[in-house]
């Protein structure tokens, strides 16, 4: 993207965030990533009238450089969490989600905004005031609910008990002190309770599993009992590849909590595509969190919920064309949101 359209969006983006004269905000990269995002947030930051400065991290050691959950780089440098924790806002163009350090910038009242994906995407899903009406809308229904059911025609039906975890939303900015969220983002999600959860999920080609930034080719049949996954199978006719895999990638942690469930909820933006990965396969797969009428499931760690499941084994995965009931009444009807006020104006 044009270095002078970049400024443009990152500067929308941090008028919605709110930075203001008076204002200190810190774009955080690491190693030789994402310059060019620094350099738009800075020049935005400077026209908002706030004080803005670059904290640049060292390399990943990991090979590739890959993401490590958890692994936010500021382990050993409690200096600069310190500074981070004194100041308004961080742009965070690391991905500091799951780590200690995450949740103590948070804690001192710093709030956060992760900005990862492709500038491309980033424009295209740029928020707005009207999606985070809607997103609200299904968090409070979601906050309100004590049990959530989710079907689908491939055999899913499984049962979240609620109540234990609260209900978090992300429409892809931050104004308010302590508040973590990602652009781009449209969800709403809370946790099952520890030993709560229970029934079968059945993914089905085309379901998406993130890390993996790939759509499911085959059918995998998941069992799961009080709260953690017991089976892991191809379902009927299947090779059982997609199966294998789920499975050998969890069993590489050598760390059962890879099993547990964690949080669950569902997509409300109607611009983001499905078909998102074979756009932008570069990004952390936000557009596929977030596109309407998915639901998506978790597996792995819980404590962005407070939960105390801190695995480095994660999975995401969003799904197509399911049902979701809160308290037995249809939230989400194969795909379509069922309350008018969480559909677009178009939908409704």
């Amino acid at each position: 993207m044009d270095q002078n359209l970049f400024n443009d969006i990152c500067l929308q983006q941090l008028t919605l965030s709110g930075v203001h004269e008076g204002e200190t905000v810190v774009v955080l990269t690491r190693g030789a990533e994402r310059a060019e995002y620094a350099d738009a947030f800075l020049w935005a930051i400077q026209r908002l009238g706030a004080t803005g400065y670059h904290m640049r991290l060292p390399s990943p050691a990991s090979a590739a450089g890959a993401w490590a959950v958890g692994d936010s780089g500021l382990g050993n440098i409690p200096l600069a969490v310190d500074a981070l924790k004194a100041v308004d806002m961080v742009v965070d163009c690391t991905f500091l989600l799951f780590s200690p350090e995450q949740f103590a910038i948070q804690g001192a009242g710093t709030r956060i905004l992760t900005a990862v994906e492709p500038p491309e995407l980033l424009a295209r899903l740029m928020p707005t005031t009207e999606l985070r009406e809607r997103v609200e809308t299904g968090a409070e229904l979601l906050a309100k609910a004590s049990a959530m059911r989710i079907t689908s025609p491939h055999g899913t039906d499984v049962t979240y008990q609620l109540g234990m975890y609260p209900t978090m939303s992300e429409y892809g900015y931050t104004d308010t002190p302590g508040r973590w969220d990602h652009w781009p983002a449209a969800f709403v999600f809370t946790g099952g309770s520890d030993t709560g959860v229970d029934g079968k999920i059945v993914l089905a080609p085309g379901d998406v599993l993130l890390p993996f930034n790939t759509y499911v080719q085959t059918p995998v049949e998941i069992t799961i009992e009080e709260g953690f996954i017991r089976d892991i199978r191809g379902g009927a006719g299947s090779s059982g590849l997609d199966a294998d895999l789920l499975r050998s990638y969890i069993e590489s942690f050598d760390d059962p909590r890879g099993y547990g469930m964690s949080h669950v909820g569902w997509g409300l933006d109607e611009r983001a595509h499905w078909h998102g990965l074979t756009q932008f396969p570069g990004g952390m797969g936000m557009e596929l969190r977030s596109f309407y009428g998915n639901v998506m499931f978790s597996i792995g760690p819980n404590n962005e919920l407070g939960g105390p499941n801190d695995t480095a084994c994660h999975f995401d995965i969003p799904m197509r064309g399911n049902s979701l009931y809160l308290d037995d009444e249809l939230i989400v009807d194969a795909g379509e949101l069922t309350v008018p006020e969480m559909r677009p104006v178009a939908r409704r």
